[in-house]
């Protein structure tokens, strides 16, 4: 079953505009497509957008000088600290449930 709401023509500028129902849940900016349709009247519809890509074609040769190589095993150290989980009055969990 579909929901019915009333819009009002107005005039913006040299235009006639369309004011949509908050409840209809139109965002600001959205593109929407008008189809007149011979019998019917209008069919107003979003217009799918596109799913948008990074291009990295400006940020591609910034790292270039950068001297990348793996990690070496012998610089993978890292220095023990000490964790409140490590400490044996520290509660398994914090509402004293296991």
């Amino acid at each position: 079953m579909s929901e019915e709401y009333r819009a009002k023509v107005f005039k913006s500028g040299n235009s006639m505009a369309l004011r949509l129902p908050k409840a209809l849940g139109v965002t600001e900016g959205t593109e929407m497509r008008i189809v007149r349709e011979e019998r019917s009247g209008f069919k107003i519809e979003p217009v799918d957008q596109p799913k948008r890509k990074f291009d990295v074609g400006k940020i591609w040769g910034i790292g270039k000088d950068l001297d990348l190589k793996p990690i070496a095993d012998d610089d993978r150290v890292f220095e023990r600290r000490p964790l409140l989980l490590d400490d044996a009055d520290w509660p398994a969990s914090v509402d004293g449930k296991p």
